[in-house]
């Protein structure tokens, strides 16, 4: 047997650090070699770091919330030399059948539970997380899935079954549980605060008429035969790249350190989506040289792995203007907070039918208003204004986007 030291290795982005997020494995634990590890919180997005070794873990360093620096000791193996020399080789020969394959650091199916570890719960990445962030000890669940596996059913009722009201102040003080604000909601907590302290924000609503652009949608998703619908989002991006083009100060990013406002010809957008670790930020690259359709898809693509973890630390950075909306609870208007180092963000509030004045006729329109902040240090408020009618112009007359 040997001794094999673990050390955090680069996981790109330039870091010098990352925070644990969650632990995969324990002290006294038997792990595969590229076994998922420990989860790693860089300044974009969570990691995935496998095990490098076949072996029993001896120790490791550092618990959730805390940062281990690039090239420190992360986590010690005890490893059979012979076992480790012959993993090195090419492989000659197909594994036993009865061998189970070590599941990809990426794959979204849980990790079986072994004899070596009869406390690890078979279920999904996205469940366990859910779970870690709500202090639930998955251990306690009795699953309802295959082979025992806990399903997002088996959560929802533990959950349900936690709630309980607080009780008064005069009954012994509320019920309290504490919650350790770490890994991402720590990560977004900074950056937010950081966003509303350094920019000075200027909010900008116009209210749009989507009549046109909805009878265009229904017209296009008719002909999909069944397929994927288009929503209000790829026409938005649309429009917005069209608008970009004629305001293009506001396509940009600031460079603080160099004090330079970096001015893009590409459009990259950032479009805000929730998830259950929460709010993060995928980029559709170079929306300019897509279609509507494929402006769509990339949506679809991004926000789906930003939803389950999938998504790479590449695709959650270099936005030049971001894009958020709430869909359905969109209400009347927002403030969004800028998305540093961006200079400006587009807020989409929700579209409903309502009367309008036209001309001397009252009829009904779906309207939609768009709440924008701007970085008021770089972009005056009759540059803003622009931008948006810009915006408004190519959404209220959609060919204008085709063209």
């Amino acid at each position: 047997m040997s001794r094999y030291v673990f050390k955090l290795p680069d996981l790109g982005e330039g870091a010098v650090d990352a925070e644990i997020v969650a632990w995969r494995v324990s002290a006294g634990e038997e792990v595969r070699e590229d076994q998922p590890l420990v989860e790693m919180l860089t300044q974009k997005a969570t990691v995935e770091v496998p095990a490098p070794v076949t072996g029993r873990v001896l120790s490791t360093t550092g618990g959730p919330g805390e940062r281990v620096a690039v090239g420190a000791e992360l986590a010690v193996f005890e490893t059979d030399a012979e076992a480790r020399a012959a993993a090195a080789q090419p492989a000659t020969a197909a594994p036993p059948k009865s061998a189970p394959a070590a599941p990809a650091a990426s794959a979204p199916a849980a990790v079986a539970e072994t004899a070596a570890d009869p406390r690890r719960v078979a279920t999904s990445p996205a469940i366990r997380r859910r779970a870690r962030d709500a202090g639930i000890d998955l251990t306690t669940i009795a699953g309802s899935g295959p082979h025992g596996r806990v399903v997002l059913q088996d959560l929802e009722a533990r959950l349900q079954a936690g709630r309980v009201p607080a009780r008064d102040a005069d009954e012994g003080g509320p019920d309290i549980r504490e919650i350790p604000v770490i890994g991402l909601r720590r990560l977004i907590a900074e950056q937010v605060a950081a966003s509303a302290r350094d920019i000075p924000h200027f909010a900008y609503v116009e209210e749009v008429d989507m009549t046109a652009l909805e009878s265009l949608r229904q017209r296009l998703n008719a002909e999909t035969d069944g397929g994927v619908a288009l929503t209000y989002l790829p026409f938005i991006v649309r429009g917005l790249i069209r608008a970009l083009a004629r305001h293009p100060q506001c396509n940009a990013r600031y460079d603080a350190a160099r004090q330079l406002l970096l001015q893009h010809r590409a459009v990259h957008v950032g479009i805000a989506v929730q998830t259950p670790q929460g709010l993060k930020v995928p980029v559709v690259r170079d929306a300019q040289k897509l279609s509507l359709r494929e402006i769509d898809a990339e949506i679809r693509r991004l926000s789906a792995a930003a939803r389950d973890g999938r998504a790479r630390p590449q695709e959650l950075t270099g936005s030049t203007i971001t894009v958020t909306s709430l869909g359905k609870l969109g209400g009347i208007a927002s403030t969004p907070i800028i998305n540093q180092p961006e200079l400006a963000i587009i807020g989409i509030n929700r579209a409903v039918e309502r009367p309008v004045v036209q001309g001397n006729a009252i009829v009904i329109r779906r309207m939609m208003n768009l709440s924008s902040s701007f970085d008021h240090r770089f972009i005056d408020g009759f540059d803003a204004a622009r931008l948006i009618q810009s915006l408004r112009e190519g959404l209220e007359q959609p060919a204008l986007l085709f063209m």
